[in-house]
């Protein structure tokens, strides 16, 4: 509805128009960082009252706008951390719904450069640091009749290696422009080679040199290119528990001969979960074979991991989330408060020395940024109906959260 303004002394009743809402705010990309033109009046020959007039006009038409256009805009609200704009973005890639992703890497010497794992034979290859993948064909794991299931991948300079299921060595010294077969039937000096039908973690360690890990605990080394393999542990995980059942480890007489999840530490270390979740195990470089662990807590485990601080993280089924006291090999932990709506957390991953992102079912991102005494919620995946089970830091900018269905976050920092 028009205002009325009278002038005192001066001129017409001037009708005021209520200010469009097209005029109170411009979009953020439009706006620009240097100030509107002002408007200058052009000098009159006026008498001194026109004058006056003039400038009460114009007060009186400022203080009629302002009132008229501040109860559309509202009081400024301070931003809250849950409606902060996310850190990750979902990357969208060219394979099937029904692909589960395994494992990420890139090549140290070219950032830009990495590959993605996964089921049904997957590797992707991206050349700009995650933004595009396109799929990759290494025909010497296409010469027989096998769907492998590529696990794990791990690169030190330009050297790679992938392993798999069935049993398959690929090995790179390019970054990846050409892939090998390594043959594991030529394998040497190995004491229990049975353990090698399936191979769940490769760490490149050196020139030529590389260490495996398979689901039953065997350990193995090389130093010329898998060639040849000795083993670092010198006994299968049964083995260790049929000599330990009587020292009170929980769970051991139920082993499966598997692991459920296993992690190593920068250093060198292992932590490894057991298929049920009942105990853990851990292994330091040099001893002959894996050390069990009776579980802390009642629930039985999910996963465990390394912190930056060389201590453990512990996640129960159910969504619970444990620390262990100290940064040595320990099972006195304490349980922190994570907000995870009930659902399972699946992952833990370390960003620096005190920032860590931890990802669970149904989209679940939680966030640290101090050492994992505390932990925010973040929505970037909520919209997701996608569990998400792997955190992987390449460094303190580059970043992925791996799920179910294809699903991949990357990093935005």
């Amino acid at each position: 509805m028009a205002s009325l303004l009278q002038l005192p002394d001066c001129s017409k009743p001037v009708i005021l128009l209520k200010p469009s809402f097209t005029t109170i705010s411009t979009p953020r990309h439009f706006r620009s960082s240097q100030p509107p033109p002002r408007f200058i009046p052009k000098a009159s020959s006026s008498s001194s009252s026109s004058s006056l007039c003039r400038r009460r006009f114009i007060a009186e038409t400022a203080a009629v706008s302002l009132s008229l256009a501040t109860p559309f805009l509202g009081p400024v609200q301070p931003a809250k951390s849950e409606d902060a704009l996310s850190e990750w973005e979902r990357v969208y890639l060219p394979i099937d719904p029904g692909v589960v992703l395994l494992d990420i890497a890139f090549v140290p010497d070219e950032l830009n450069h990495g590959f993605l794992l996964g089921t049904r034979q997957t590797i992707l290859e991206t050349k700009d640091g995650g933004d595009n993948w396109v799929s990759r064909s290494i025909p010497s794991a296409e010469d027989e009749d096998f769907n492998y299931r590529f696990n794990s991948i791990s690169f030190i300079g330009k050297e790679g290696w992938i392993v798999g299921k069935p049993a398959i060595l690929l090995y790179t010294s390019d970054a990846g422009e050409n892939w090998e077969r390594i043959p594991l039937t030529n394998a040497t000096h190995i004491s229990f080679s049975s353990l090698l039908l399936n191979q769940v973690y490769i760490k490149a360690t050196g020139e030529k040199s590389a260490e495996m890990v398979t689901d039953q605990g065997a350990i193995y080394v090389t130093s010329n290119k898998g060639y040849n393999w000795k083993a670092a542990v010198q006994e299968t995980v049964s083995a260790t528990l049929n000599r330990t059942v009587s020292s009170g480890i929980s769970g051991a007489s139920y082993y499966t001969g598997t692991f459920n999840t296993v992690n190593r530490s920068p250093d060198g270390r292992y932590v490894a979960v057991s298929s049920r979740g009942n105990f853990y195990l851990t292994w330091e470089p040099g001893q002959p074979f894996w050390q069990p662990h009776n579980r802390a807590v009642a629930r039985r485990i999910q996963n465990m991991g390394w912190r930056a601080d060389g201590g453990l993280w512990l996640l129960v089924r159910g969504g619970g989330l444990f620390l262990s006291k100290g940064t040595g090999l320990t099972e006195d932990f304490e349980e922190v408060t994570v907000q995870s709506r009930g659902f399972g957390i699946l992952d833990v991953g370390f960003r620096s020395q005190e920032e860590a992102w931890a990802a669970g079912g149904s989209g679940i991102l939680l966030r640290t940024t101090n050492g994992g005494k505390t932990w925010i919620r973040d929505k970037a995946a909520d919209n997701i109906a996608a569990n998400l089970y792997s955190v992987k830091f390449i460094n303190d900018k580059k970043g992925f959260v791996l799920g179910n269905d294809g699903v991949l976050l990357r990093y935005l920092g």
